[in-house]
């Protein structure tokens, strides 16, 4: 009977440390998910920001004087 209670509580130990692993595991993924929707977001507001930019560059320019030079 010894031999059937420390094979028991072997089992029971691994289920413990199975459940946690798998709790582990969910809180992990939803961390993902979260943070592939940040990025994916801040890669929006990348592009947008880069396409405003381009666009007002040349209108910025186009009518300016030269600088003066520094000599």
């Amino acid at each position: 009977m010894l031999k059937n209670e420390s094979i028991s509580e072997r089992l029971i130990a691994l289920e413990e440390k199975l459940l946690h692993q798998e709790d582990t595991i969910d809180s992990l993924n939803e961390i993902v998910a979260k943070q592939d929707k940040e990025i994916q977001n801040l890669w929006s507001a990348n592009r947008l920001l880069k396409q405003s930019i381009s666009e007002a560059k040349p209108d910025s320019y186009s009518d300016a004087e030269p600088p003066p030079p520094h000599y």
